[in-house]
C-alpha cells in the first residue's frame, strides 16, 4: 500500500517502507519503477525477519555503522539491507529470483 507525504520523508529521500507501508515523497514515484523495486526489497526483508527483528537489525547496523563512519550517510549506504536494495533495484526481476536471507551477503 502506498502513500504520499512529503512530510514523512526525511531531506535527500524519496521513499520508506514500514510493513505494509511503502511511503513516498511525491506521487510520481509511484511511477518510479526503481524506487518502488527498492521498496519492495525492503518489504520482502521486512517479511523474511517477521517485521520487528527487521527493525532492531536495521537500527543497530545503522548504531554501530555511525560508530564505525562517524557519518550519517555512509553508515546509511552501509546497513546490510540496503546495501542488498541499492544493489538490485535496477534488476526488476531481482525479487522473482532472490534466494530467501540474500541480504546476510552484503555483511
Amino acid at each position: 500500500m502506498f502513500i504520499v507525504s512529503k512530510y514523512l520523508i526525511p531531506k535527500g529521500y524519496s521513499g520508506l517502507t514500514f510493513f505494509p507501508f511503502v511511503i513516498l515523497k511525491y506521487k510520481s514515484s509511484k511511477n518510479d519503477l526503481i524506487t518502488i523495486n527498492h521498496e519492495k526489497i525492503h518489504i520482502r526483508q521486512q517479511l523474511e525477519l517477521l517485521i520487528l527483528p527487521f527493525y532492531i537489525w536495521y537500527f543497530g547496523n545503522l548504531f554501530y555503522n555511525y560508530l564505525k563512519y562517524r557519518n550519517f550517510q555512509k553508515a546509511y549506504r552501509n546497513i546490510i539491507f540496503e546495501r542488498e536494495a541499492y544493489a538490485n533495484e535496477k534488476d526488476l526481476d531481482y525479487l522473482k529470483s532472490r534466494s530467501l536471507w540474500r541480504f546476510l551477503h552484503y555483511f
